[in-house]
């Protein structure tokens, strides 16, 4: 099988010439047009995550020698997470060259965060397959260098800050309500509602329903830190 322009092309982009590129061919095809003689990326993906987890862990070790497993955990989980990968994808026009079904490509499939980054992980597990571990880890460094750089001055994020809050107030852990959405399929409008157990809450809109849950959450957060402030 042999790749066609816009696949070698992204090759380029990535860093890495495939030996099999039909495992290249795997890792951009996803669900909504896989068939059995057609595999989809969906068990790429679940390799794809532990070695990006791997190379990440290893590289926040190498980089601050004296940090504590508290301060390495929000880094790395900022590193790994979807949206991180999304853009990482966007980089280097890998919603290009995925392989989408039709009802995906009408809805917008290739600006999706949720597909951009499970396709980014099906590509690094393809790569490893491809090439090997030293190979991928040079791959993957080379792609998130400089958020690895910077990462000793990420913040917890507002969902994650917000739970260590209430939690250290004796509570139950927020829970998040999707109250409305609006908008066509591939323009969606979320709008997203936190609660917490004292009865405090916060809504918030945007154009997911995850960025609309971290809106809300640092809408509420913002609420209770003022409330301190006061209280002190």
């Amino acid at each position: 099988m042999k790749p066609s322009s816009e696949q070698k092309a992204f090759c380029e982009r990535l860093g890495h010439q495939f030996r099999r590129p039909e495992l290249l061919v795997r890792a951009l095809t996803h669900s909504s047009i896989g068939t059995p003689g057609r595999p989809d990326n969906q068990r790429l993906e679940f390799l794809g995550d532990r070695v990006l987890g791997l190379v990440m862990a290893e590289a926040l070790l190498s980089a601050d020698e004296q940090a504590r497993e508290g301060q390495l955990a929000p880094r790395y989980n900022a590193l790994v997470r979807k949206e991180t990968c999304a853009d990482v994808a966007r980089e280097i026009g890998l919603g290009d060259v995925l392989r989408l079904g039709r009802s995906e490509m009408l809805s917008g499939g290739r600006r999706k965060d949720a597909l951009l980054g499970d396709a980014m992980e099906a590509v690094i597990a393809a790569v490893h397959l491809d090439a090997g571990f030293e190979v991928v880890r040079t791959v993957v460094l080379r792609l998130w260098g400089k958020r690895i750089a910077q990462s000793g001055s990420v913040q917890r994020d507002a969902k994650t800050a917000l739970q260590e809050l209430v939690q250290a107030r004796g509570e139950a852990p927020p829970v998040y309500v999707e109250t409305a959405r609006e908008g066509p399929d591939h323009a969606p409008c979320f709008t997203v509602e936190v609660r917490l157990e004292s009865g405090a809450n916060a809504q918030a809109e945007a154009g997911s329903k995850r960025q609309a849950e971290q809106a809300a959450a640092k809408a509420l957060l913002k609420r209770l830190e003022g409330n301190e402030d006061v209280a002190r």
